[in-house]
């Protein structure tokens, strides 16, 4: 493979990326459908979204394309499809110093089975596995989608994983930034079974109906629930208050050993993301954020600093989680 000069993570016209793809370098690309349909055969992933925090603000776009170059970085890698029947074999299949970075496409089998099981996958946390859940224009009836550069083609139920080998004298390190604390002082949450939604659970040791009491105390779910996990704060966002059903939809899973608490509302999010990055000496060579940031936020417009990447319909940091910034650094 060729080396070129190494490339800033951002986004670039097609032109470009054809360019890059044509040059045999490898990528990981985030973009509208449209315009990933017309990318050539090579070493390349991507993810459908058309949501982006750019160098100068956030935005919407369906020509341009994110990119995050990853030849500079090494040229040993393995382009590898994922679904519920090998999902179990993503750890075993990357290298021994290095890191994956998976794309999964939302509400399909490979979603739920991913974010279910991922912890329990053996060698998981040997290297740091990271990612991103694909997405469309939400005022559109697109289906999300990943895309194999080597074959060429998309699928809307299968992951696409990337696996990258680093040099001895390097290592990748995961971290992410969750603006949302615990409301420590307010009820505790234990739902009865591991799921995407919760219908009865326990609120302060008695079991309720956890749709009915969210109606009726009135909480803002754009808050997501959180839980602590390995010391880190792990959101679960809100989907939809099913109250004729009286079901709680949720974006990721909850399980039924962890404890979870309501957070307390952000009200400035850009201005909270900036405060609660810390500095960075070497350059960042993989970040994501959450639609429903985005969204809530009203980050269109708004820039948050040295961060760019795809706006995702989910993050995955070794396992699914929501309303959080992943970001990766090589050192």
């Amino acid at each position: 493979m060729k080396k070129i000069n190494a490339m800033k993570s951002k986004l670039y016209k097609i032109e470009t990326v054809i360019d890059l793809i044509n040059d045999g370098q490898l990528l990981a690309l985030a973009g509208d459908e449209k315009v990933l349909q017309n990318l050539p055969k090579g070493n390349w992933i991507a993810g459908t979204i058309p949501y982006f925090m750019g160098e100068e603000k956030g935005l919407f776009s369906q020509e341009l394309i994110f990119v995050n170059q990853l030849s500079n970085i090494s040229d040993e890698f393995l382009i590898k499809e994922y679904d519920v029947t090998n999902i179990e074999n993503i750890a075993e299949d990357s290298y021994e110093n290095g890191f994956t970075m998976i794309i999964v496409p939302p509400f399909q089998e490979i979603h739920k089975e991913f974010a279910l099981k991922s912890k329990e996958i053996e060698g998981m946390y040997d290297n740091p596995v990271f990612g991103w859940v694909a997405g469309m224009d939400l005022n559109s009836e697109d289906v999300p989608k990943t895309f194999n550069g080597i074959t060429g083609k998309s699928n809307n139920d299968k992951a696409i994983a990337v696996h990258v080998k680093l040099p001895e004298d390097k290592v990748a390190r995961l971290e992410i930034v969750n603006i949302f604390k615990q409301d420590i002082n307010g009820i505790e949450i234990k739902p009865l079974e591991d799921g995407f939604e919760i219908s009865d659970c326990l609120v302060n040791g008695e079991r309720t109906n956890f749709a009915k009491y969210i109606s009726d105390n009135n909480i803002d779910i754009k808050s997501p629930l959180t839980t602590s996990y390995s010391g880190a704060i792990i959101n679960v966002s809100f989907k939809n208050i099913d109250t004729e059903n009286n079901k709680v939809d949720l974006y990721a899973p909850v399980f039924k050993d962890s404890v979870y608490r309501l957070s307390i509302p952000v009200n400035n999010y850009a201005a909270d993301f900036e405060k609660n990055i810390p500095k960075i000496d070497t350059s960042v060579e993989f970040a994501c954020n959450c639609i429903l940031n985005y969204l809530y936020g009203e980050l269109e417009g708004k820039r948050i600093e040295n961060f760019t990447g795809p706006i995702t319909f989910g993050e995955i940091a070794y396992t699914l989680i929501n309303q959080t910034m992943v970001y990766l650094v090589i050192e």
